[in-house]
């Protein structure tokens, strides 16, 4: 038996409500009949009677249940909203997490899809998707209730019923494929578009922005074809089951008058039958209207536990000690996420608490997939990365984040202020912390500045700022609370003058405080800070040793390819 998954705890846990829910939908169901009983009351007692306070008990009585069932309905919609929050609450951050491993491992936007998948699910068993399954048990009662004002009533309630769900069934599988494919199209053409207006700025620049628009036109166009094929064999559907029930409502008056003059059934048994009928045949046509939602939620239900199953969540880890810093790479090997070529081969690396070390070498020589691997990003095929001894897989992967500074070569800034994001949008954090790592990476005058200072809303990838702004404030980030080891990729890149002598001046202050800093970067004017340099070319190291001694070693080979990643910077 499969080991059960979040989603299946998150069930458990609103077992109790929805159980009290479906208890709730029982006795509503009874007060339905109410109605009819009213009805039978009123026309075959009180009008034959003419007895008013008859009437008005009657009317008193079916006003009370009417007060009970709505009451009852309330409180089962409150049940109902809770257990939602509660299995939001329960199933969420697993999932997450879930979309977070998996886009790491194989990036790609279509992993989000979990997270509304998760909404569907929910939506469902706190929704009208169960209720409308609590009510359809309840048709063969009605049914039941129709034999007994007479046999014909009991076989036009069933022959309805089972009309009304083979017209459903049909367009059900007629329309199916259709919407399927309609469904594809429409989240290949969405996530064309949220990628293409991230790019927003080169499609205006480079006339991109028609040849870009035709691309997503094809895939909506493919969309609007397999939506209109499926609106067209369901159209047709739809409209023979509005006719089926048009027909069975007059069928209900027409026969039930014939019966009457015949003498087999009263007046008031026509009207009650009537209603009855309505009652047997609603549930079904509520489950018809359903049973879209209840795929989709099956459909769901599937997608989230094979990605919880595919990637489950961590067994809590032990909290280790705060890492001095010592960082060891044994026999390390990987490759990008979903890819099989190796990038990084046999990497064996040993740096000491509080080194600075510098890593150097031509483009596409995996100094950038081994500052990936180092802060535990990337997953490896071989080896292990050891911090402080112990493996960066033995680590909470929460408690390793606060003892890692990470810059990447490209700055993503999220949606909030800038204290919130050099803060890491920890909740914990304090005005003295963010202000310290600001001054630290040489910001805070620069920060000051800004129309609201730390309060500014930088907005989605922190588009309201500059590239060399963007870099300085991630470079703060990855300084917040000092971590015990610090990875700069290309720190410099878009830096000015300025920027480059406040990140030199950071640098400095760094080894006075004994942090493990690992700079990626092709500028010599860096590695001044620097105690040791690792020389990379095709995924290994080529050299490694103390810095002076191994830029000589560099600048002195007669590699062509290496000798001009080293070069000083003019003035």
């Amino acid at each position: 038996m499969n080991n059960p998954t979040v989603i299946d705890k998150a069930l458990r846990g609103t077992l109790p409500a929805l159980m009290t829910a479906v208890v709730f939908s029982f006795f509503i169901n009874i007060m339905a009949l109410a109605a009819p009983i009213y009805m039978l009351q009123v026309y075959d007692r009180v009008l034959m009677s003419r007895n008013v306070s008859t009437l008005l008990l009657l009317t008193l009585i079916v006003a009370y249940v009417y007060f009970i069932s709505s009451l009852l309905e309330v409180i089962r919609s409150k049940l109902l909203i809770r257990a939602g929050v509660l299995f939001d609450r329960i199933a969420n951050p697993d999932v997450f997490r879930a979309v977070h491993r998996a886009t790491l491992i194989h990036p790609s936007p279509r992993h989000t899809q979990s997270l509304r998948d998760l909404d569907a699910i929910r939506e469902f068993f706190t929704g009208a998707g169960l209720l409308a399954f609590c009510d359809f048990p309840w048709v063969p009662v009605y049914v039941i209730a129709a034999f007994f004002l007479h046999p014909f009533y009991g076989y036009l309630a069933i022959g309805g019923a089972f009309v009304t769900f083979g017209l459903a069934a049909a367009n059900e599988y007629l329309t199916r494929a259709p919407l399927n494919r309609a469904t594809q199209e429409a989240m290949t053409a969405n996530n064309h578009s949220v990628m293409s207006f991230r790019n927003s700025e080169i499609m205006q620049a480079m006339g991109m922005v028609e040849s870009v628009r035709a691309r997503w036109s094809r895939h909506h166009e493919d969309m609007l074809t397999w939506q209109a094929e499926a609106s067209n064999r369901g159209g047709l559907l739809l409209s023979m089951t509005k006719f089926i029930r048009m027909l069975l409502q007059s069928l209900v008056l027409g026969v039930g008058a014939y019966l009457v003059i015949q003498g087999a059934v009263s007046a008031g048994m026509m009207i009650a039958a009537s209603i009855i009928i309505g009652k047997a045949l609603g549930p079904v046509e509520v489950a018809i209207s359903q049973w879209k939602s209840f795929t989709n939620m099956r459909d769901a239900l599937r997608r989230v536990n094979g990605l919880l199953s595919a990637l489950p969540a961590k067994p809590q880890q032990i909290k280790l000690p705060v890492p001095k810093g010592q960082l060891t790479l044994e026999g390390v090997t990987a490759a990008a996420p979903g890819r099989k070529h190796p990038v990084l081969m046999n990497i064996s690396l040993s740096i000491s608490a509080g080194a600075v070390v510098g890593v150097v070498g031509p483009s596409a020589a995996g100094k950038t997939s081994l500052a990936r691997v180092m802060v535990g990003v990337w997953p490896i095929a071989a080896g292990v990365v050891r911090l402080d001894g112990s493996d960066i897989n033995h680590w909470d992967t929460q408690e390793l984040g606060a003892h890692i500074g990470y810059l990447p070569q490209d700055i993503e800034m999220f949606s909030g202020t800038i204290s919130e994001n050099i803060s890491r949008f920890s909740p914990a954090a304090t005005d003295e912390q963010i202000i310290a790592a600001a001054q630290l990476a040489g910001v805070h005058e620069m920060i000051q500045q800004l129309p609201d200072g730390y309060n500014t809303y930088i907005g989605d990838n922190g588009q309201a700022l500059s590239g060399g702004q963007r870099q300085r404030i991630g470079l703060a980030r990855a300084l917040f609370d000092l971590p015990a080891v610090i990875v700069l990729d290309e720190p410099n890149a878009n830096l000015d003058s300025q920027g480059e002598a406040a990140l030199l001046q950071a640098l400095g202050s760094l080894k006075e405080a004994k942090r493990t800093v690992i700079i990626i970067t092709h500028k010599t004017n860096v590695l001044s800070v620097t105690d040791h340099i690792v020389v990379m070319q095709n995924g290994q190291v080529q050299m490694s040793g103390p810095r002076d001694q191994v830029l000589a070693a560099v600048l002195n080979q007669q590699n062509p390819e290496l000798r001009p990643k080293v070069q000083a910077v003019p003035a």
